[in-house]
């Protein structure tokens, strides 16, 4: 007789252990500026801008220039009669108080004008500059000679580096804030009287730092860190997570005062599921 007894067996499991690596981008870093700023509007202005009065009023019986016309300091503009009743009077010239470029005419031949009548409107439109109104928090970073870049609509990529040349002594009540002028550096025919700018003034400059993205810095424990790519030949590596201590940020880009130096290579993206030691693939 056969008998059959139940055969016991052992099924033995077997782990083959994974090693994780990670996709990621990354950033060789060197040496930069970084300026931080604050950024107001306003409008383009000419430094010297003289309304012409006649020396009597009357009747304008002829005007010599045009909008545009440039014009010397003396030079007749317009002529003006009196016109009283019972007396007969020569036509009295009016001349420009200064050299520069006719900006509006706000009369017409035949206009009967006062001595507190506008003839015209002259201007130095070759010296330009720009007001700006700061808010009263902000007025602890505003100082003679400082830098600024101006940009308009009409040039997107173009900047016009300016300076700050007056400073209100007082604040406006109504608004709470203090009134700057700036003086453009550079003449510029794109710039016109009128156009309005956005000025980035510049509050706080740091040269020669190591400037990263702001999105690489991950916060740990409320410490900041960076991650390194340790030194390698093959496609895959290893990352290193080094502490670093931030400075100013502008515009999504960090100053790193201490942990980094020009030349190392960080990771820039993908580091959200990274750890100190793991393998990456850049």
């Amino acid at each position: 007789a056969l008998s059959c007894g139940n055969k016991k067996t052992t099924a033995v499991e077997t782990e083959a252990e994974v090693e994780q690596i990670f996709a990621v981008s990354t950033l060789t870093t060197s040496a930069g500026n970084l300026d931080d700023y604050l950024e107001f509007g306003g409008d383009i202005s000419s430094v010297n801008s003289v309304a012409v009065l006649p020396d009597q009023g009357g009747k304008i019986t002829n005007i010599l220039v045009s909008v545009g016309d440039l014009v010397n300091k003396g030079q007749i503009i317009a002529y003006v009669n009196p016109l009283r009743a019972g007396a007969v009077y020569n036509d009295s010239p009016v001349h420009s108080p200064i050299s520069g470029r006719i900006t509006s005419l706000p009369t017409t031949v035949g206009s009967t004008v006062s001595q507190s009548s506008p003839i015209a409107t002259v201007a130095r439109t070759d010296d330009l500059e720009i007001k700006i109104n700061i808010a009263e928090r902000f007025i602890s970073r505003i100082s003679p000679k400082q830098k600024a870049t101006v940009t308009f609509d009409a040039y997107p990529s173009v900047e016009f580096p300016a300076t700050v040349f007056e400073i209100s002594p007082v604040l406006d009540t109504m608004t709470r804030t203090m009134g700057v002028k700036l003086h453009f550096d550079q003449k510029d025919a794109r710039v016109k009287v009128g156009m309005y700018g956005r000025v980035k003034l510049v509050t706080e400059s740091v040269k020669n730092a190591i400037v990263i993205p702001a999105t690489a810095i991950v916060t740990r424990d409320s410490k900041n860190y960076v991650f390194i790519v340790e030194p390698h030949t093959e496609k895959t590596s290893t990352v290193k997570l080094v502490p670093v201590t931030i400075g100013i940020t502008v515009d999504n880009k960090t100053e790193i005062a201490e942990g980094l130096k020009a030349g190392d290579e960080i990771v820039v993206k993908g580091m959200s599921l990274l750890n100190d030691g793991a393998k990456v693939n850049i």
